[in-house]
């Protein structure tokens, strides 16, 4: 019985991403982007769209046909631009590699959100794909940061986080990191 739950709770989680990434009006066409970074964010037009890949599998996001500017971001890599036509009902597929950037050096504290859903398949999957900004450069998607073993390891200081999240509002918080400690920064309804 509860395997029977986890495959119906799984296929509508599925079912919830597929109908979130197919949403497009008739005259659309669509980016898929793979690469390295995986994880990259997509931005088309200066607009998040949401990551590059998920769980290895690329994604597909609907623009109007036309031209267009792509930024992948992460923010261990260099940004990737590139310019491409977008036609009415077909793929524009985008391969790039970004450049990796040097490793920043510690000590480290630990930033993450905390108050949302536990990180499971299914919050990933229908969650907050809202991107944060730290210091006004993409870091990743609430979801991402948003969970008990996870979050984002940074240099000890002094950070501006920004999100913009149609779950938790409007979250702009200046975060003080110290060197081995946890800084959680907490998400109401």
């Amino acid at each position: 019985m509860q395997k029977a739950r986890f495959v119906v709770r799984l296929m509508t989680g599925v079912m919830c991403l597929t109908a979130a990434v197919s949403i497009a009006t008739a005259q659309d066409g669509f980016i898929k982007a793979r690469g390295k970074p995986g994880a990259a964010g997509v931005f088309v037009d200066g607009k998040y769209m949401g990551p590059s890949e998920r769980f290895t599998v690329p994604e597909k996001y609907a623009v109007a046909p036309g031209d267009h500017e792509i930024v992948l971001k992460d923010p261990r890599y260099e940004d990737f631009t590139v310019k491409v036509v977008v036609k009415a009902k077909k793929t524009t597929h985008i391969s790039f590699h970004s450049k990796k950037l040097p490793e920043p050096q510690g000590p480290f504290g630990r930033l993450r959100f905390g108050g949302g859903e536990q990180e499971s398949f299914i919050s990933v999957a229908q969650g907050d794909t809202s991107p944060v900004y730290i210091n006004g450069k993409f870091y990743g998607m609430l979801d991402e940061l948003n969970n008990i073993g996870g979050g984002l390891l940074l240099p000890a200081g002094q950070y501006e986080v920004k999100c913009n999240s149609p779950i938790f509002g409007d979250i702009t918080q200046v975060v003080k990191l110290e060197a081995n400690k946890v800084s959680v920064i907490p998400l109401k309804k």
